[in-house]
């Protein structure tokens, strides 16, 4: 597998647009992660990951499936590190699913981007 860094990677190759090299990039990542190995009831563990989440200061949502974080790469990343060392110091396997939506120059994508889908859908 080859693991691919977004400082390495031109994600606005539009003419005109900034070129994005990892710093100041914003973007919002979806996760859920889920402890493996410590029986049905996951439920503490993973509000231990929400509690992190919340304390971070990014604008941050949970709903039934995901938690949605937004801010710089770097400071998102390293969320999702303590949310999966938190995870890990209570369960032998941590599973963890993540959707990221790089963006450069967008700003409060978590509320924006569902509000044009409702406007469309109406």
């Amino acid at each position: 597998m080859t693991t691919l860094m977004l400082k390495d990677v031109d994600v606005s190759p539009r003419k005109g647009r900034a070129h994005a090299r990892g710093i100041g990039v914003t973007m919002l990542c979806a996760f859920s992660i889920t402890p493996l190995g410590i029986g049905d009831s996951v439920g503490a563990a993973v509000a231990d990951a929400v509690r992190i989440v919340r304390e971070s200061g990014l604008a941050n949502e949970t709903n039934a499936m995901f938690t949605n974080v937004e801010g710089e790469w770097d400071d998102v990343m390293r969320v999702v590190k303590q949310c999966v060392d938190a995870i890990g110091a209570q369960a032998p396997r941590v599973s963890l699913v993540m959707k990221i939506d790089v963006r450069p120059g967008a700003d409060d994508m978590m509320h924006t981007k569902v509000a044009s889908v409702e406007r469309q859908a109406r």
